[in-house]
């Protein structure tokens, strides 16, 4: 133990009292009450930057501390010293930096008095930080080499006292820290979630900085301070407890980096004495040397003595906590050091950068936790940052580059993300190092789904294209800036033309502009240097561009109008900003308004160029769509008249979907109210319309003659061109005007019209009759109009009925999404509209209508077992596959509209639900999403849809059954049909919410089987009793007060019957009983009827009555395992209760043959509860 002398040296203060100096004469052992560690620490979370409260432990016990002393100074309190109360160094921790600083001075002045005291408090302080609430206990150690002392260093605990032992060297003292076995499963102060452990972390970092920085002047170098410091932290570093390992960790390798910094201020300051040595030294070169040389020779030797002392230091701690904690278990340990060797390396390069050490951060490169890799990409890149350090970095460069560049590819984000900006990095710093190779793998990484690693990729491949654009412009001396310019931004083009057509990756050259959107934004946003170089003519300075290139660039400049205009939010694309601080949206609104005043200018010409090209006229037509409505250049009339009349030659030259859909919003963009050049398109958009309405007239007037269309083939494709644009338009746009339902409804009657014809026009009348329907409010002036639009209506749902038996399946597709869609805007009207105004008169689908859209749904959508899409690989190709599956679920999801909107009944989903699981990988979320509306709509209905679904199917399994024919479509199994109905039962939640459906199913299932049913002894059993099997599935569901009720329900329907539960054909009446009997008592009748029984000897009936004793407990035994008797006759009123209590474990274990005792007991109390059930109902 400490001496008597040295622990009451420890007893300093402002007050010292014989109770502290009998205090420390006491004992020896510092105590840590548990508010000294970890409860109190929290507490004091809140008072961060605050002095600790006056009623904390410590001041109420007034233990003088040598660390404890006045922070008046880190107050700011000039003048008269104030008296504060004492503060542990655990507790300055909440104090801030300042305080911090000014109670670790005092602690330094209270160590050279006393520093055996002073040290004691220190341990106590890194004791507290790993939040140990035990006690630590100082013994003196007068060898460091003593044999037995090194014996005693030991780990381990005491399961009788659940105590933790630690005894470990800190010399010249032995230390024995004691704590609670569970210390390592619960928090300590590094792991504390939510910002009080981010803070603890920062805060305790700071504290062995500045201890370190405010002793480099002193106590530092006095051999024993830091020994004893090293000596403590290396110990508790190498714990099996994990709170003292990572703490004392954390807290080494930033004593390390303190002592860089330590390291770095000595060299600073020989390289200064060095240069003052040297001036005089030349002055008096033929002299002798004078006393200030000596002086500041000497300075130097000193300080030269103390960089090779902290070095030793340095060198101590990294092999004594670094080279054990860099493979530790935890990964926090690893990251901490791979973080802080980066530090060293590039503060303390000269000891630190080679290759002794460089290997430690190419070997953690290769760890299995994301962060640590994260860190050791973060240090290299602070090392390749920096020019002075390269020539250090060859060889781990030549030896680890495979592995930077396959970390690209890393699973963690950030990860890759980091490692793209390293070898960015060296790609800047190191020509040589990246092969032609490396690069074309590293910059396929432009079309990234993740947008931050496609920005770094981005940036690299803007990096070549700079380097190879510079030669051009440097080539060009006898051309002015303008042109220069010119020619650097083609050759820069034309290098990313040529990276894109190589790469040959994607298609989609909006991605390649979002990746280069950051670092290459200027070039991609001059707008008039690529109209330039679009409406160059080759014969001018070159050959120009090819018609691919050209095309190629009119992409580049649509995507970076889109990228202007809307920013870069991509289509499967992640990780992009979601929100614009001011800043950047200022410059969207400069950059809308800059490519609109130019575009709209030379638009006009661009389409005029390339006007043949369809694929390049559609492209160029989606810039208007991102014009700026109030931009001054809008307001010329000119340029907006000329670019309306390329728009117009365009569509007179082009019908085909691509362009005219194109044109069709491109117009949309510029009608709008709030447009500058709103008038001119509109009226523009008019003339076009009225152009087209006219030539169709005339053209249909001279197709139809009477029911029956005929037209040759120059005239079909006229007319078919004409519904192309009209449809297109109409999408878009309110043609209402031009009354085209008039005009087209007689081609669905006609006979002979082309299936493309009729694809348009049903089209066509359907955006007719959703506009319609849309505006009904403003247009719908009288009664008169309300009942012409439902004749419309009723018109177009006919016609549209008739096409649905088309023999082109495009056209019954469309016909029944049309339908469809229709028919929920009209439901959606009827809802929303004003009754003070008029509204559309309500339309109810006829039930032939309705039949045969549930007919079309199953012959369409659900097509059959062989044909799934698991199975239909054969058939085409992968893309052909997704494209059916995608055309099914369309018509699907319009067909489950209809009823979620309730225009057809609910119980037409029946049709739909019955195929939930066959075809659940297809098209389960969209019956999932109709079950959950529906039953937001109505709770009972939907439930009695679920159980006409099953009853529907289990008679149609029936019906084969009894047919003994082959199977048909449609007919699922026994198996099939109970998964089907467990799928249903996981849809009710919450029992309590659903309860009345529940009982409301099992009810209708009881009536479903059992009504209108005569036994006779032909038919002794009701031919749907297994639908009981399958309503089984729903039992889980019902509470046990309904079970109770559901199951006197059942009897009510069976009292009549003669019942004989040994008859196999009665299984599934036993089977339902049994889950409804859970009720009182868990799985009891479960157990009973789904035991498995034994198999009956050979010679023996499987019902001939066993020899059994004639005592209670085997007639007990007996009935339980048979259970013979009718329902309405219970023999088993012959034992009572208290007999079946007395069964003996050894009869039973030789009527059930059972070895375990334990489980006998267990079917003891399952027959007990069994006959308690069945004397319960008796007597119900």
């Amino acid at each position: 133990m400490i001496p008597e002398s040295t622990a009451a040296a420890a007893s300093r203060s402002s007050e010292q009292t014989k109770k502290s100096h009998d205090e420390a004469n006491s004992s020896g052992a510092v105590n840590h009450s548990e508010d000294e560690s970890g409860n109190e620490n929290q507490q004091k979370n809140v008072r961060r930057r605050k002095r600790a409260h006056k009623g904390s432990e410590n001041v109420k016990r007034k233990s003088a501390r040598a660390g404890c002393s006045s922070v008046g100074r880190a107050r700011g309190r000039r003048g008269k010293r104030r008296h504060v109360e004492n503060v542990t160094l655990f507790e300055v921790i909440t104090m801030g930096r300042s305080a911090m600083r000014a109670v670790i001075d005092d602690w330094i002045k209270a160590y050279v008095t006393d520093r055996d005291s002073s040290l004691l408090d220190l341990i106590s302080f890194f004791i507290q930080c790993c939040g140990c609430k035990g006690v630590v206990t100082a013994e003196m150690c007068q060898s460091r080499e003593d044999s037995d002392v090194m014996s005693k260093m030991v780990e381990e605990l005491d399961e009788v006292a659940s105590l933790q032992y630690k005894k470990f060297l800190a010399f010249p003292w032995i230390l024995t820290v004691t704590w609670p076995m569970d210390t390592d499963s619960v928090e300590y102060p590094l792991t504390q979630s939510g910002p009080y452990g981010r803070w603890f972390h920062s805060e305790f970092c700071d504290f062995v900085s500045v201890l370190v920085a405010q002793c480099q002047h002193s106590v530092i170098f006095d051999s024993y301070l830091m020994n004893t410091l090293i000596s403590l932290l290396t110990e508790l570093s190498n714990s099996y407890i994990r709170a003292f390992r990572h703490t004392c960790t954390l807290a080494a390798v930033k004593l390390l980096s303190a002592l860089v910094g330590v390291a770095l201020s000595l060299s600073v300051g020989i390289e200064n004495s060095q240069k003052l040595y040297k001036v005089p030294k030349t002055k008096t070169t033929r002299q002798k040397l004078t006393p200030q040389l000596e002086r500041i020779q000497k300075k130097i030797a000193e300080l030269q003595g103390k960089r090779v002392e902290i070095e030793s230091m340095m060198d101590i701690v990294f092999k004594g906590v670094f080279l054990k904690r860099y493979r530790d278990v935890l990964p926090e340990i690893r990251s901490i050091c791979v973080e802080e060797l980066g530090l060293w390396m590039k503060l303390y390069s000269s000891e630190f950068l080679n290759d002794t050490y460089l290997k430690y951060m190419g070997w953690m490169m290769y760890d299995k936790t994301p962060d640590v890799r994260l860190k050791c990409v973060l240090g290299l890149q602070g090392l390749f940052g920096d020019p002075l350090l390269l020539p250090k970095l060859d060889l781990f460069t030549s030896r680890f580059k495979e592995r930077m560049i396959s970390m690209t590819l890393d699973k963690d984000n950030e990860v890759s993300v980091q490692t793209m900006k390293l070898l960015l990095l060296i790609s800047r710093t190191c020509d040589d190092v990246l092969s032609p190779d490396d690069y074309k793998q590293l910059l396929q990484f432009v079309y990234s789904s993740q947008r931050p690693l496609a920005a770094a990729a981005g940036e690299l491949l803007y990096l070549k294209l700079l380097s190879s654009g510079a030669h051009t412009s440097d080539s060009q001396d006898e051309i002015n800036e303008e042109e220069a310019h010119k020619l650097q931004t083609s050759a820069r083009l034309k290098s990313l033309l040529q990276f894109h057509q190589e790469s040959e990756l994607h298609k989609h050259v909006v991605y390649l502009v979002d990746s280069l959107w950051d670092c290459g934004g200027a070039l991609l946003k001059d707008w008039a240097a690529l109209t330039s170089i679009l409406l160059q003519e080759p014969s001018s300075h070159g050959p120009g561009l090819t018609l691919a290139e050209q095309a190629l660039l009119v992409e580049i400049l649509v995507a970076s109008v889109r990228q202007a205009s809307e920013g870069p939010a991509l289509a499967g694309r992640s990780g992009a900003k979601k929100a614009l601080n001011a800043r950047e949206k200022k410059i969207q609104i400069d950059d809308c308004t800059k490519l609109t005043e130019h575009l709209l200018t030379v638009l006009p010409k661009l389409l005029n160029k390339f006007s043949s090209s369809s694929d390049v006229v559609a492209s160029l037509l989606r810039i208007p769509q991102f014009f700026i409505p109030e931009c001054p250049e809008a307001e010329n009339t000119q340029a907006v008249s000329s670019l309306m009349a390329e728009l117009g030659a365009v569509l007179d030259f082009h019908s085909g979907p691509v362009v005219v859909e194109a044109a069709a919003r491109t117009y949309l963009s510029l009608c709008g109210e709030e447009t500058s050049c709103g008038s001119v398109a509109r009226d523009a958009r008019d003339s076009l319309v009225q152009t087209w309405v006219d030539k169709l007239t005339v053209l249909l007037e001279d197709s139809l003659q009477g029911d029956c269309f005929s037209a040759d083939e120059e005239k079909t494709g006229d007319i078919l061109s004409t519904l192309r644009k009209l449809r297109a338009f109409h999408n878009c746009h309110d043609l209402s005007r031009w009354s085209l339902f008039q005009l087209l409804s007689p081609l669905l009657s006609a006979g002979g019209a082309p299936p493309e014809v009729l694809l348009e026009v049903l089209q066509c009348l359907c955006f007719f009759m959703i506009w319609s329907l849309n505006v009904s409010s403003g247009t719908l002036t009288s009664r008169e109009k309300a009942v012409a639009q439902r004749l419309q209506l009723r018109l177009f749902c006919e016609r549209s009925h008739r096409c649905l038996s088309h023999s082109d399946h495009s056209v019954r597709h469309q016909a029944f999404l049309g339908v469809c869609d229709v028919l929920v805007a009209h439901s959606y009207q009827t809802h929303v509209w004003d009754p003070t105004s008029f509204g559309p008169l309500l339309h109810t689908p006829s039930p032939k209508l309705q039949r045969a859209l549930s007919t079309f749904v199953c012959m369409h959508v659900f097509v059959g077992p062989d044909c799934d899409s698991q199975s239909r690989v054969s058939e085409g190709s992968e893309v052909e596959r997704l494209e059916d599956l995608h055309r099914r679920r369309n018509l699907l999801a319009a067909f489950c509209k209809l009823i979620v909107h309730g225009v057809l009944e609910m119980s037409t989903a029946a049709e739909v639900f019955m195929y939930y699981t066959k075809y659940y990988n297809d098209f389960g979320d969209i019956i999932k999403e109709t079950m959950y509306r529906a039953r937001q709509t109505d709770k009972i209905e939907s439930s009695r849809t679920l159980v006409l679904c099953l009853q529907q199917l289990f008679v149609r399994l029936k019906k084969e059954q009894e047919s003994g024919g082959r199977a048909q479509a449609g007919v699922q199994t026994f198996t099939s049909i109970k998964e089907l109905a467990r799928r249903f039962a996981l849809t009710f939640g919450d029992p309590v919410k659903f309860r009345e459906c529940v009982v409301m199913m099992h009810r209708t299932g009881i009536e479903f089987v059992f009504q209108e049913f005569n036994q006779t002894p032909e038919t002794p059993t009701p031919p749907l009793l297994s639908y009981l099997t399958i309503l089984s599935e729903f039992s889980s569901k019902l509470l046990k007060p309904d079970k109770k009720t559901v199951f006197m329900y059942l009897q009510k329907h069976t009292a009549e019957l003669f019942i004989n539960l040994r008859d196999e054909c009665w299984q599934p009446l036993v089977y339902y009983r049994a889950s409804l009997l859970t009720a009182a008592e868990g799985e009891d009748a479960v157990s009973y009827v789904s035991s498995d029984r034994k198999p009956c000897p050979p010679n023996r009936s499987p019902f001939s009555k066993q020899k059994l004793e004639g005592t209670a407990q085997n007639r007990v035994t007996s009935y339980c395992l048979r259970a013979t008797s009718r329902v309405h006759l219970f023999a088993f009123q012959e034992v009572s209760l208290p007999a079946c209590s007395a069964l003996s474990i050894p009869k039973l274990a030789k009527v059930t043959d059972l070895n375990s005792v334990q489980v006998i007991r267990r079917k003891q109390q399952t027959w007990i509860s069994f006959l308690f059930h069945w004397n319960l109902l008796h007597e119900v």
